[in-house]
């Protein structure tokens, strides 16, 4: 039996991380925005509800771009998705950086949104590229590790930048780094995606080798031989609307369905943030990015602990079912309670997010709240989302194995766009309810709505041997 992959384990490591590093770019984009939120405002003559919108309209691309953005990379490679990823992104902060209006900032962020989410679908499709499903808790940690460090250093870096240099600085910066990742899949980086390559023993098309290959094949005396298009489309590929016949599957929805609703609640505590701070204890931007410090840092401590945890579980219910891990084999899940394996995990999260969103939500109606215990609040929550959020990737994916990226893609957009619904409301929720009955609203919403995993997990393995049989 071939291996799952043939890239040797360091291999694998370094292009999941490189895949993390690429993922940066959609939190970090979003998140870096929000210490500079009022500056925004005053400048471009507008308000803080109109400047809120382009975080809303943020997450609706954020959403529905890695839908086509995954079944592109599924039909013809990670590669060139990354391309058309990273140009994107670079064009739309060019403008953002030097527009001057309301409406331009608007739509150069849904162009930048548009760039910067499908790296994230992009990095889980990764992980299902070199690693097995007995291995992928590790792989998703390291993965995520992008992810969490944009909400952790977004902040922070958008602080420090709009307070020293100017919001436009901001964009500058993103330019940067989005050039820099884009010359390293140029320069360095190959196509890992199972429909092109294989398990890595196949040779991409010429023109989706990293120019390294090329310097490396003038050296080298022997010619690599290079599959047809009829050989290399012989095997069906997934449409670029693949995800939405995914997204209507009864597993899927459901598994998708909460994690947007834990989405939403998370996207309304740190959207209204900002406000909160600068109005009880007039912070300035750099001072609000520091709050930000303990959201970000929760999930950077937490990764690579759940994927081990993810990993552990995954062997002690092999064990239960009597199945065999083999190192660098797929792992069949035929009969094995791959939804029990996962949601468990994230079930404890969530419900552990739910009690510090409480406390959070009635300390901040105090007169003078003490700031150490929101941060402590903050620093549970974020901690506890992002765990809760690492074993639904590996679901996802585990669920549909040929269809990494739209799979991916799918569960992005339904929570994009249901965190856009709760930016939508943030402002009407603080008004109408009160920071304490919005905090315990959402933590009611929460352990209420987990019964759709509940589900997932009762009746998972039933629909899962349904679909297979329709297949």
């Amino acid at each position: 039996e071939q291996p799952y992959s043939i890239f040797p384990k360091w291999q694998r490591m370094l292009y999941v991380y490189v895949a993390s590093l690429a993922a940066f770019a959609s939190p970090v984009s979003s998140s870096i925005y929000y210490p500079a939120m009022l500056t925004l405002a005053r400048d471009l003559d507008t308000s803080l509800t109109h400047i809120s919108l382009t975080i809303t309209t943020y997450l609706i691309f954020q959403g529905v771009s890695p839908t086509i953005v995954g079944g592109l990379s599924d039909r013809i490679g990670r590669r060139p998705a990354y391309f058309l990823c990273f140009t994107l992104f670079i064009a739309a902060n060019i403008g953002l950086a030097l527009q001057t209006s309301f409406v331009a900032l608007l739509i150069l962020r849904c162009v930048q949104s548009c760039g910067s989410s499908g790296t994230t679908s992009l990095s889980s499709a990764t992980v299902s590229d070199v690693a097995t499903r007995q291995q992928r808790g590790s792989y998703v940690g390291l993965a995520a590790l992008g992810s969490s460090m944009g909400p952790a250093l977004g902040p922070l870096i958008g602080g420090l930048l709009n307070q020293f240099l100017g919001w436009r600085a901001i964009f500058w910066f993103l330019t940067i780094y989005g050039g820099v990742m884009l010359l390293v899949y140029v320069l360095f980086m190959p196509e890992t995606c199972r429909n092109i390559v294989g398990n890595g023993s196949l040779p991409p098309q010429r023109w989706n080798r990293p120019l390294i290959a090329f310097f490396k094949s003038r050296k080298s005396t022997s010619t690599e031989p290079e599959l047809s298009s009829s050989e290399r489309s012989s095997k069906k590929r997934p449409g670029i609307l693949s995800s939405i016949p995914i997204i209507v599957e009864k597993e899927s929805f459901l598994i998708m369905f909460f994690g947007g609703i834990v989405y939403a609640g998370y996207m309304i505590i740190i959207t209204g943030l900002p406000q909160q701070l600068a109005s009880t204890y007039h912070f300035d931007s750099v001072q609000v990015g520091l709050c930000y410090l303990p959201i970000g840092f929760g999930p950077l401590l937490i990764r690579p602990v759940i994927g081990r945890i993810m990993d552990a579980n995954f062997r002690r219910h092999a064990r239960k079912a009597g199945a065999e891990i083999v190192e660098n084999r797929q792992q069949d899940i035929d009969g094995f309670p791959i939804e029990r394996a996962r949601l468990e995990i994230s079930l404890a999260c969530v419900y552990l997010s739910s009690a510090a969103v409480i406390p959070y939500g009635w300390v901040m109606t105090l007169e003078h709240p003490p700031l150490p215990a929101i941060l402590v609040c903050l620093f549970i929550n974020g901690l506890c989302t992002s765990a809760a959020f690492q074993p639904l990737a590996a679901l996802i994916i585990d669920i549909n194995p040929d269809r990494a990226a739209v799979s991916a893609a799918a569960f992005n957009f339904v929570r994009c766009l249901l965190g856009a619904a709760g930016v939508a409301i943030v402002n009407l929720m603080l008004d109408s309810l009160g920071r304490g009955w919005t905090g315990t609203l959402i933590a009611f919403v929460w352990v209420g709505m987990s019964v759709c995993w509940w589900a997932v997990i009762a009746f998972g393995p039933r629909w899962r041997k349904e679909k297979k049989a329709k297949r």
